[in-house]
């Protein structure tokens, strides 16, 4: 009965984003933040472990008790039971402890934002040039050997770019912190993740051991998460107004280095000449970046990694996200319709 009324809730984008999104989210955001923001670890992952252990227990005893003929009637409708009621509970937690945010009208609804509108290819060219003066300017900068700080240091410098951001957009606000670093920091790198958001403890995760000059703007996107705002594209908006407001050149650098790929790639599915000449305006500092990434990211390609992308695709589907893994891109439709209604980026 509670997952059927969740569904009914979340069919209408009005309701989610006034009674659950503005409305009691933000409390038990909050909430759960205080409660495992403290702890030096990743409260998360120490419940995905212990979840895991004992999905990988019950499927081992379930084909032992099959292949030992001692499979009772009794045993496989307890099974089963067993498996719809623990479905139904992670359903309700993970949508009121955060999932409804993905029925949200979100924040295009509240800086009023076309994002469906289509642009030319001249528009996108366009804003992909702006895009490299700003990285090239960021990049140059940080200096020929770029200073990277800590994760602590990292942390609060993004606490700070929220700070900033909320004084022209109230609704950012930010409070009672929660961004850590993965216990499996080292085997996201190999699993295809650059961090996460658990909706069970609130907490954002950032995988340090991406090049460092990624991270700013990862640690952003998932703090938008944190704040509610659920779809790839719009988390990558928000973390995009919160870096951009940022005093520190490193976190500028990060988001516009990271949109520009995002614009430029889609330019060169477009027009690859247009992308071509954008890629040979970089600063030889912002292509070195760019090698350096390309190349680890190649060296940690595997096939464990594929399958973990291949789901995390589907899982994003799930959740009104028909592009998938894809939607992340589509952060570029939302950077035209700012710069559309607000005439600067």
């Amino acid at each position: 009965m509670i997952c059927l009324l969740i569904h009914i809730f979340s069919r209408s984008a009005s309701w989610v984003e006034k009674l659950y999104a503005t409305g009691i989210y933000p409390y038990i955001g909050k909430s759960l933040r205080f409660v495992f923001g403290s702890i030096p670890f990743s409260v998360g992952d120490v419940f995905y472990t212990i979840f895991g252990m004992w999905i990988l227990y019950r499927f081992i005893r379930f084909f032992t008790k099959l292949f030992r003929r001692k499979f009772t009637k009794q045993y496989f409708q307890s099974s089963v039971f067993t498996l719809l009621f623990t479905g139904c509970i992670i359903y309700i937690l993970f949508n009121v402890l955060w999932g409804l945010n993905y029925n949200r009208q979100g924040i295009a609804h509240q800086l009023q934002l076309d994002v469906s509108k289509k642009y030319s290819t001249q528009t996108l060219d366009s804003l992909t040039k702006n895009l490299i003066a700003k990285v090239n300017a960021n990049r140059l900068s940080l200096g020929k050997e770029a200073l990277y700080p800590n994760s602590a240091t990292l942390y609060k410098e993004a606490i700070a770019a929220y700070d900033r951001v909320e004084k022209k957009y109230s609704f950012l606000h930010y409070e009672t912190k929660s961004v850590k670093t993965p216990i499996y920091n080292a085997l996201g790198a190999y699993l295809g993740y650059s961090g996460y958001y658990n909706p069970f403890t609130g907490e954002a995760q950032v995988n340090t051991v991406l090049p460092k000059f990624v991270l700013p703007y990862v640690t952003c996107h998932e703090m938008a998460h944190q704040l509610g705002y659920a779809t790839e594209d719009e988390a990558n908006f928000v973390g995009y107004l919160a870096a951009s407001s940022s005093d520190d050149a490193l976190f500028k650098y990060s988001v516009y280095l990271d949109l520009y790929e995002y614009a430029n790639f889609e330019l060169w599915r477009r027009d690859s000449s247009l992308a071509k000449n954008n890629y040979r305006a970089l600063d030889t500092l912002v292509k070195t970046d760019l090698h350096y990434l390309r190349n680890y990211l190649k060296a940690h390609e595997n096939p464990a990694g594929t399958w973990v992308m291949k789901l995390y695709n589907q899982y994003l589907k799930a959740n009104k996200q028909p592009q998938g893994i894809n939607t992340y891109n589509a952060v570029t439709a939302w950077l035209i319709a700012y710069e559309r209604k607000y005439g600067e980026l």
